[in-house]
């Protein structure tokens, strides 16, 4: 097993009981007591638990993932107006990926309502899939993969093979959290590689994050905030956050506002 793959199981179990020992992980994994320190030494600088003597202790951080389900109805108007300004992206014609989560959610119920406009869409999300699977006017490729019923996202070698062998327009791409530093993140490392597998693929990458994602640093590395043309959030993101993203050449669109 992998570094990340073991941190990312340490994180899940943590997320079942309030504590773990680094003799139960060593014996777990099957490697030394020393791997399992450096490994909860590195989570614990990352913010996503407390080391112990003898082992570490769960805290709330943002390594945990909500289910779509939670997620759909937090900040609802604020995803809202994200996918409203998001729409006004999509040019007729265009091929456009859109990724698992809330806001691209909203996104496609927009498009469904949109039947006018052809397009080609690609998503790995089953719920877009379905929002879309019945409008005449879209183009529907599905990656396939993995699902994860938390996230209702496929995943895995065969999501980022069939993205391998794609190229698109423009990305509408979800992420959990979002630092200017640390770049975009998610708790789930396979959601991770999969997410970094649809930035190559673009031409352009539009990151789709409401005001709650900022600040926030999760498992595992999407990709630097320098990978992304364009953030559109809302009102309620810092602005010294969005200060900075516009230094480092993100575009920066708040929906609602000017």
């Amino acid at each position: 097993m992998f570094s990340n793959e073991r941190k990312q199981k340490i994180i899940e179990i943590l997320l079942q009981t309030p504590s773990v020992r680094v003799a139960e992980l060593s014996n777990l994994f099957q490697v030394s007591e020393v791997t399992i320190r450096r490994d909860l030494q590195e989570l614990e600088a990352a913010g996503l638990l407390k080391r112990t003597h003898g082992g570490a202790v769960s805290i709330t951080t943002a390594s945990f993932e909500p289910a779509l389900v939670e997620k759909e109805e937090e900040h609802l108007e604020e995803k809202k107006a994200i996918a409203r300004a998001a729409v006004d992206l999509i040019a007729e014609g265009d091929t456009i990926l859109l990724d698992a989560g809330s806001t691209t959610l909203q996104l496609a119920r927009l498009l469904k309502a949109n039947k006018k406009q052809r397009l080609t869409v690609v998503t790995n999300a089953l719920n877009v899939a379905w929002e879309l699977a019945f409008v005449e006017t879209i183009d529907l490729i599905l990656t396939g993969g993995h699902l994860r019923n938390r996230t209702l996202s496929a995943v895995g070698p065969i999501a980022d093979n069939t993205l391998q062998g794609l190229y698109v327009d423009k990305v509408f791409l979800a992420t959990n959290s979002l630092d200017v530093e640390r770049g975009l993140t998610t708790p789930n490392i396979y959601e991770a590689q999969t997410k970094q597998k649809m930035v190559k693929a673009g031409c352009e990458i539009i990151v789709l994050a409401d005001h709650s994602k900022f600040g926030r640093i999760s498992l595992g590395l999407i990709c630097p905030v320098t990978a992304v043309d364009r953030i559109i959030t809302d009102a309620g993101a810092p602005a010294e956050d969005l200060a900075r993203l516009k230094e480092r050449g993100v575009e920066v669109i708040v929906a609602g506002g000017n």
